[in-house]
């Protein structure tokens, strides 16, 4: 395979927010700034949603249970989630982006890739650019943003994790081979835990490591990587910034403070987050063909069942009614329940003009079950 490290001169802005959900908490209530804050979960029950910079500096992550942040950080405070607040600053945030280029892809509430080659405002510089976005940002929103500039989107994103938080960092086309030869194989994105372990029993630890090997050796032992980390080995990447990524699905699940153990309670449980994940699919005006359930036992096993349909699902009582037939081939359980999730797939927008409303439009980084909920049962 041969190839080039540009097909054609680029450059690429990503923005990623600092520790965005907690920033937002610690802005809003002043008497958080400082202190190692959680967003979501409890000190009894659930999972972190995300965590401030004082919280991380003791290990604390997004997606650890809540007892093991607590444990980890004895003085940790944990907020509830206010996603309504968080949706309505990202509208500030994207509004600063549109002022720059007419190709933003945003990824998340907080994050986006944005194309600045034609040069909307006559700025003559990228770094120029990605500076003035986060200086009205910060003046707007009075939080931080990190940035990474280059000539494509895999080492954009890995430059604006650089110098975080409230950093810049640039990567120029000279540069981008040899950045990438000294990088770890694990902060390449889509290696995760295990691909990077098998990767290490083959003796690849660095970007230079995985240069070395031709496709027949990366499609042997990788798969549907191999390709992709063939060019990004080599500072390679073509894909566009697209402005009409769209979500794949919508929904939400909710970490119980008691396990739920009856089969009345399991009931009453989904139809409230049957409630909660309809409301935001008439928020995003969309509908999907495909409803997946999630149970995550007492013991932490989890489980999912899914349920397509030929046909996008008309309504919210349809909708339920699929709901409840996958719980009802689960029950009666054998322990408790400690989590109920439930989302839609295979989306279809309804908006004239196909394009999706503005958070349907929010796709790459959203999980299944996007928002993580503690509740009472």
């Amino acid at each position: 395979m041969t190839d080039s490290p540009v097909q054609a001169p680029r450059k690429i802005i990503h923005i990623d927010m600092d520790a965005f959900f907690a920033s937002v908490e610690q802005r809003d209530q002043p008497g958080l700034r400082g202190k190692p804050v959680a967003v979501g979960g409890s000190a009894a029950r659930g999972v972190v949603a995300a965590a401030s910079y004082e919280a991380r500096r003791f290990g604390v992550r997004s997606a650890m249970p809540s007892v093991t942040a607590k444990r980890l950080c004895p003085d940790l405070v944990f907020v509830p989630p206010r996603f309504e607040q968080y949706r309505a600053v990202s509208r500030q945030i994207h509004a600063v982006f549109e002022r720059y280029s007419d190709l933003v892809e945003p990824l998340s509430l907080d994050e986006a890739y944005l194309d600045v080659s034609a040069d909307k405002r006559a700025i003559g510089s990228a770094v120029r650019i990605a500076e003035l976005i986060r200086a009205e940002i910060r003046a707007e929103t009075q939080l931080t943003a990190s940035a990474g500039v280059s000539y494509n989107k895999f080492l954009a994103k890995i430059a604006s994790d650089q110098n975080k938080p409230d950093g810049l960092f640039v990567i120029r086309p000279q540069q981008g081979p040899d950045f990438v030869a000294g990088l770890p194989v694990r902060r390449f994105y889509g290696v995760g835990p295990k691909t990077a372990e098998r990767m290490a029993r083959l003796g690849l630890h660095l970007g230079a490591d995985l240069r070395e090997q031709d496709m027949a050796f990366l499609s042997e032992n990788f798969g549907k990587l191999a390709t992709y980390l063939y060019r990004a080995s080599r500072g390679i990447d073509h894909r566009p910034v697209r402005p009409d990524r769209i979500r794949k699905s919508v929904g939400a699940e909710r970490t119980y403070a008691q396990d739920l153990l009856h089969t009345t309670q399991l009931e009453q449980a989904l139809e409230r987050i049957v409630e909660l994940v309809w409301d935001r699919i008439e928020k995003n005006r969309a509908r999907g063909r495909t409803v997946t359930l999630k149970l995550k036992y007492q013991d932490f096993r989890q489980v999912t069942r899914a349920h397509s349909c030929g046909h996008t699902i008309a309504d919210k009582s349809e909708f339920a009614a699929i709901a409840l037939s996958l719980l009802q081939a689960l029950v009666p359980v054998t322990q408790g329940v400690r989590l109920l999730g439930l989302a839609l797939s295979g989306l279809v927008s309804t908006d004239s003009d196909g394009s999706g409303s503005f958070e349907n439009r929010l796709g790459e980084k959203q999980r299944c079950f996007e928002f993580k909920e503690v509740a009472d049962p």
